[in-house]
């Protein structure tokens, strides 16, 4: 049985209010509730941008499904390889300033409904960007935009700034076991 999907064309933009949502914390799924935001989005005809910070060139299943959607685009600003915050390097810092540039455009630029920033706040809590910056851009963000920052360490000024804040509370994970990252589950 085929399934219609809702167009959200009939909600004039000006009418739909963007909030801010932030999801944090140290349990996994930060990332995977975004994801699950910006797919019902796109099923009722959103347009959606998401920015992957300090996520480069990995393969990740979820940024390789998402570009292939119409109403989508996605973009990463990272490098190979983990952020070893205790020696951030140069090119890290400008892959992640050229990230909010692109989230600022795709803010301001009124062509997206949603704005996903991934692991912006873990970003902001390295130094890689600074959280007035970010500030700034969530100052800026039209009433019609929703934006969503996940990452762990979200600054209390993110928090206090955000409408909506979902902290993911490690209870049990199967990395303290020893059991790697797993294609396709996890990324």
């Amino acid at each position: 049985m085929s399934e219609k999907v809702s167009d959200n064309t009939s909600l004039p933009k000006a009418s739909r209010r963007g909030l801010v949502q932030l999801y944090t914390g140290d349990g996994k799924g930060k990332t995977t509730a975004a994801i699950g935001v910006a797919v019902r989005a796109l099923g009722n005809g959103l347009r959606v941008y998401l920015a992957f910070f300090m996520k480069g060139a990995a393969p990740s299943g979820e940024r390789a499904i998402l570009a292939c959607l119409p109403g989508a685009r996605v973009q990463s600003f990272g490098t190979a390889g983990f952020v070893d915050p205790d020696h951030i390097k140069p090119v890290e810092r400008e892959k992640a300033r050229e990230g909010l540039a692109a989230a600022r455009e795709a803010v301001r630029g009124g062509e997206f409904d949603l704005v996903i920033l991934d692991e912006l706040a873990l970003a902001a809590s390295w130094g890689l960007v600074s959280v007035d910056d970010v500030l700034a851009l969530l100052a800026d963000k039209p009433e019609g935009v929703e934006m969503i920052i996940t990452g762990r360490r979200a600054d209390a000024r993110l928090v206090k700034a955000a409408d909506l804040v979902t902290e993911m509370v490690k209870v049990k994970h199967p990395y303290d076991r020893g059991v790697p990252a797993r294609q396709g589950i996890e990324y």
